[in-house]
């Protein structure tokens, strides 16, 4: 009787297994969903194929990374006719969320083509006359977004603060003269600085044409959640569809991760080169 038990133990064990495994491409296949959720966590995603994406530091320009940190990230998929989203999985045993001076952080990046084309730009953030669009994730904004407030007492909770002047008693809770003196110890605001302050994204749309040249783009919407995993990190990035891309048409992809562990901001980046990207058609 035990004997006879084990092949059907066996035989369980492997269909267990073989259906907690995803489906892999060969490629980044974005495939319909009647939503887009932004939840790394959302059941939706499970019906997505992955595509495992090697990365390789960016050792092209400076300030090159020469030590690998991160080997992998997993993308998975999906579109709703007008956005379009990726949920990017990775090992990271550290999480680094806390900005300030020489502290590096967790994030992530999707770069994209601007115009879709046999021949793509370079690869290394585009090149003059032919842009790419990044959306960009970074770990620290997803923790302001989650709750934990822009303030001293927050990102140092060790630090010993009597007051700030812009909540003296003398003025009065909302009135000109306090905003005033609020602004007044907020300069990176005061400067325009977009990211400074409370966010309402942790995301953010930029354009380059090749290395050092990025910049925001104006009226840009994308959105995104990050969540932490029990191996590291999973993060939704999601962004309008690019122009020309549709059911049966390709472009290319491309990830990039940072480790703040590894003491990686910038250039400094385990990154890919293109990957094919395809829109499977709604059955």
């Amino acid at each position: 009787m035990k004997a006879s038990l084990i092949p059907l133990i066996a035989c369980a064990a492997f269909l267990f297994g073989c259906a907690r495994t995803p489906s892999r491409t060969n490629e980044v296949v974005t495939i319909p969903a009647r939503i887009v959720p932004l939840a790394p966590t959302d059941s939706t995603w499970d019906g997505a194929p992955e595509y495992l994406a090697k990365l390789l530091p960016q050792d092209l320009v400076d300030p090159r990374l020469m030590k690998a940190s991160t080997p992998e990230v997993r993308v998975r998929s999906l579109n709703n006719g007008s956005d379009l989203a990726f949920r990017l999985e990775w090992e990271d045993a550290t999480k680094n969320d806390t900005p300030g001076p020489a502290r590096f952080l967790d994030g992530c990046g999707v770069q994209i083509p601007r115009k879709i084309e046999a021949n793509p730009p370079d690869p290394q953030m585009g090149e003059a006359g032919r842009p790419v669009e990044i959306a960009f994730w970074r770990a620290d904004w997803q923790a302001s977004l989650d709750g934990r407030k822009d303030t001293i007492r927050e990102i140092y909770p060790n630090a010993a603060v009597d007051h700030y002047p812009f909540e003296a008693k003398p003025l009065e809770p909302g009135s000109a003269a306090q905003k005033e003196m609020e602004t007044r110890y907020a300069p990176a605001q005061v400067m325009g600085n977009r990211r400074a302050g409370p966010r309402d994204s942790p995301v953010e749309e930029m354009v380059a044409e090749g290395p050092g040249t990025l910049s925001p783009v104006t009226g840009g919407k994308p959105r995104g959640a990050g969540a932490r995993t029990k191996e590291g990190w999973a993060v939704v990035i999601a962004r309008k569809i690019p122009e020309g891309l549709a059911p049966n048409k390709r472009t290319q992809i491309a990830f990039a991760v940072w480790e703040g562990s590894a003491e990686e901001s910038g250039s400094r980046k385990m990154r890919t080169g293109w990957i094919p990207l395809s829109m499977r058609a709604a059955k």
